[in-house]
């Protein structure tokens, strides 16, 4: 692995939210592009940080990505159950693809979790994440229909697929 994995540096916060907002945007997964309601939240990776943890992919001084790891109970939790713990807001930048960088980062997200004590890790992806699936099933990941949900209540086209790892 020629990258590391790190808790994002304070200084990286603004930086990671420009990064995630590009890549959502450049992979065509914000439906309203540069006004798109959820980019205040892909970009405020300093409020994510004060209630849960945020990790960065770097290589030298260049960020190739981040996650926010988060514990159920906690306000970045959306789909975890008691017990489990889950990742999100995934975005690796398109020079830090192929390398890695995403795979690594999820797997620092289940050590987190196996060393909190957890009994398993969820998360909420898009259907079009194909790349993303294919880590999640990779690394065990399973489906979880029953859990997929719709962040949206006025969207009935916004439906978001849920995997579980059990530990």
């Amino acid at each position: 692995m020629d990258f590391t994995i790190r808790p994002a540096l304070p200084e990286e916060y603004a930086p990671l939210g420009d990064l995630t907002v590009q890549v959502y945007l450049a992979d065509g997964l914000l439906d309203y592009g540069e006004e798109d309601p959820y980019i205040p939240t892909l970009r405020d990776v300093a409020g994510r940080a004060a209630t849960s943890e945020v990790l960065v992919a770097v290589d030298g001084g260049q960020l190739l990505g981040g996650v926010t790891f988060a514990l159920h109970g906690t306000p970045q939790a959306q789909v975890s159950r008691p017990g489990e713990a889950e990742f999100r807001a995934l975005a690796i930048a398109p020079f830090g693809r192929g390398r890695g960088a995403g795979e690594a980062l999820v797997r620092a997200c289940v050590d987190r979790a196996r060393a909190a004590g957890c009994t398993g890790v969820a998360l909420s992806t898009q259907h079009m994440m194909h790349s993303a699936h294919r880590i999640y099933e990779r690394l065990g990941f399973v489906r979880t229909p029953e859990r997929d949900w719709n962040p949206l209540a006025d969207r009935d086209d916004l439906l978001l697929l849920t995997y579980v790892l059990t530990l």
